[in-house]
């Protein structure tokens, strides 16, 4: 059996006992997961999230890319117009993980093979270091001004061996003070994921 056909059987049992019909377009958690693409890296579930619980993207190595920066700050823009303009609580986990195959792009011969075999430059989404990567890919989400201040950011590296998170950078706003406005207009919400509730130490 093809895996397309196993994959495609799981997915008729999935439905059978379908109720998620009325799920909300906005994630419950009101967050949005960066992480990569490899198989051992699945939010679903190292984080445990349900049907409907966070919008999760994923690219080799878990960066912010360009294509990344403009796909959150649509996302972000559609929120606020959901939620009438206001900027309400909105977070972004950022999750690389050990042994990832970004590390091999590090490889000066490797990205050379590549760029000149296929044409892809894959330099910028290299990792030599993870807790300098992920402060790079948050200083580029800083700067990226079509991406909203008060947006929630937080960093990890997932250990594919133990299965554990390893904050490297703390929850917090993009931007010094952009959180001011929803401290004094508060607002209903449903629960967001925090650092404590990922790393479940």
């Amino acid at each position: 059996m093809s895996s397309t056909k196993t994959l495609v059987n799981r997915n008729r049992r999935f439905a059978n006992d379908f109720g998620a019909a009325d799920l909300p377009i906005v994630p419950k958690l009101r967050t949005v997961v960066l992480t990569c693409g490899d198989s051992r890296v699945d939010p679903a579930h190292i984080l445990g999230l349900e049907l409907g619980d966070a919008v999760v993207i994923r690219n080799n190595g878990g960066r912010v890319t360009p294509e990344f920066v403009e796909e959150i700050a649509a996302l972000a823009f559609i929120v606020t117009k959901m939620d009438r303009g206001e900027p309400a609580p909105f977070e972004l986990v950022i999750i690389q993980h050990t042994h990832c195959g970004a590390e091999r792009f590090a490889n000066q011969n490797v990205q050379r093979a590549i760029k000149e075999q296929i044409g892809v430059d894959v330099s910028s989404v290299a990792i030599t270091d993870h807790d300098q990567s992920l402060k790079d890919d948050v200083e580029r989400l800083r700067n990226a001004l079509e991406v909203p201040g008060h947006i929630i950011v937080s960093g990890f590296v997932y250990d594919v061996e133990n299965g554990r998170l390893r904050e490297v950078i703390s929850p917090a706003a993009l931007r010094q003070g952009s959180n001011a406005h929803l401290n004094n207009n508060p607002k209903p919400t449903t629960p967001s994921l925090t650092c404590e509730s990922l790393a479940n130490e």
